[in-house]
């Protein structure tokens, strides 16, 4: 669900116990969200999120001079566009990296820095918690996560481009944004583990696709109207399998990942209703479970290049 970030002071106080990335005594955690609110002293233009696979969030704000406190998630981030320099101190310690395209900078749950960065910075995060970190190393049988590496402009293109993908594809349908979200966070943490813990972390691909009345099952709950049986968690349970592993054999079976396959679906269902029906574009979209006939019409234009209303025109 979109949400912006709370504006309650009260909000600030919520906080969590842990200990710092360093081993010192425990310390507060702020939520990752607001701590970024503090110190960016803006709101995100975008933001979704969910109870277990943390938060993905755009921002774009200005000038930082400020120490960032210890935060409960870890913190990845992509520059979508400009370039701009990054520098953060850590006691006497100094990282120095740009922000540009195809990098990333990660700040672990725990750990506090000084950043100094002097102009715009147009920024995705992704907030992630150590226990969704710690379920999908297990799914996938990789080592327990250790600590994540500090990152300042580091290049890594593959979760840079996952990262910004995020932007894109989140589209104000809730089932269809919730199920891309517990997906992308699958595919992001196990790249983090293999990249970013400084240590060697590799896991045994099981190869198939799903067996037919998998699949069969799969695809009768993604036709449901029901958002809850499109849960990742449910399909991947359905079919005896972890998430990760359900993802991949999904995909093997039908050439297409669980998200895309549910969002042709949706697509197929909007143009049968288009051609078919005089029913309004603002109540397609509502029967569909778009937020808004506006959020509607900008992914159906998305995938086949024309409006709701110029293709239901074009099709009679």
């Amino acid at each position: 669900m979109t949400r912006p970030v709370p504006r309650d002071p009260l909000e600030a106080l919520l906080v969590a116990p842990g200990a710092n990335h360093d081993g010192a005594p425990s310390v507060e955690r702020r939520r990752a969200d607001v701590e970024m609110a503090r110190v960016l002293k803006t709101a995100p233009l975008q933001m979704a999120s969910d109870p277990t696979n943390g938060a993905i969030a755009h921002w774009k704000h200005g000038a930082l001079h400020d120490v960032v406190e210890p935060m409960t998630d870890h913190v990845i981030m992509t520059y979508p566009t400009g370039v701009q320099r990054l520098e953060r101190r850590n006691g006497k310690s100094l990282a120095i990296g740009t922000a540009r395209s195809g990098v990333v900078t990660i700040i672990p749950a725990g750990s506090s820095s000084r950043w100094d960065i002097p102009g715009f910075v147009d920024v995705i995060q992704l907030y992630l918690p150590q226990a969704a970190l710690a379920h999908i190393a297990d799914e996938a049988s990789m080592p327990a996560p250790g600590d994540l590496l500090e990152r300042t402009g580091h290049p890594d293109p593959v979760v840079s481009g996952l990262l910004m993908s995020a932007a894109d594809v989140l589209e104000g349908n809730a089932a269809l944004d919730h199920l891309f979200r517990q997906q992308l966070t699958d595919v992001l943490a196990t790249r983090i583990l293999a990249e970013h813990t400084g240590q060697s972390s590799t896991f045994e691909l099981v190869v198939g696709g799903l067996s037919p009345h998998a699949l069969r099952r799969a695809i009768e709950r993604l036709r449901s109207d029901c958002d809850t049986d499109v849960s990742l968690a449910v399909l991947a349970s359905d079919a005896g399998l972890s998430r990760f592993h359900f993802c991949r054999a999904f995909k093997e079976s039908t050439g297409l990942s669980p998200h895309a396959w549910f969002r042709q679906q949706r697509l197929d269902q909007a143009m049968n209703m288009l051609r078919d029906s005089d029913a309004s574009i603002a109540a397609i979209a509502a029967r569909l479970g778009y937020a808004s006939q506006t959020a509607f019409a900008a992914a159906f234009k998305k995938l086949t290049g024309e409006t709701p209303s110029d293709w239901r025109r074009r099709m009679r």
